[in-house]
C-alpha cells in the first residue's frame, strides 16, 4: 500500500472554511477508530477529533467544539473547518487502523497504525 497524502489544507483569513480529506477506503471498519490530528508550530502532534466508525460516534479537542466536524464514507475521511482562527494553524495529520472493539476511541497516537503526511492550514487574522 502506497502511503495516502491528505489534501485541502491551504492558506485562508480568519473566519474561513476548509474541508479537509483523506483516502481511508481499507480502514472503513465498523470496530475502528479514525481521526485527524494537529501540529501546531513548536507543539507536540495531539489528537483535535475522532470518530468511531461502528455508531458514528465523535468527539473533539475543546477548542474545536462547535467549529469542526469529522465525518466519513466509505472511502474518505473529512474533517470540516468552519470558523478558523489563527490559533488553529498547523499540520493536520490523518489517521487511521485504530481497533476499538470496546466501542471508545481514544487519542493516543500510537493507537493508530495509518498515517497520512499531512496537510497545511495557515490562517491569517
Amino acid at each position: 500500500q502506497a502511503r495516502p497524502v491528505e489534501s485541502g489544507g491551504g492558506s485562508v483569513q480568519s473566519g474561513g472554511s476548509l474541508r479537509l480529506n483523506c483516502d481511508v477506503a481499507e480502514y472503513s471498519k465498523s470496530d475502528y477508530c479514525m481521526g485527524w490530528f494537529f501540529q501546531p508550530p513548536r507543539k507536540e502532534r495531539e489528537s483535535v477529533a475522532t470518530i468511531y466508525i461502528r455508531d458514528g460516534t465523535t468527539s473533539y479537542v475543546d477548542s474545536a467544539q462547535g467549529r469542526f466536524s469529522i465525518s466519513q464514507d466509505r472511502g474518505t475521511l473529512y474533517l470540516q473547518l468552519n470558523n478558523l482562527q489563527p490559533e488553529d494553524t498547523a499540520m493536520y495529520y490523518c489517521a487511521a487502523d485504530n481497533w476499538s472493539p470496546a466501542g471508545a476511541c481514544y487519542d493516543l497516537e500510537s493507537d493508530y497504525n495509518y498515517w497520512g503526511q499531512g496537510t497545511q492550514v495557515t490562517v491569517s487574522s
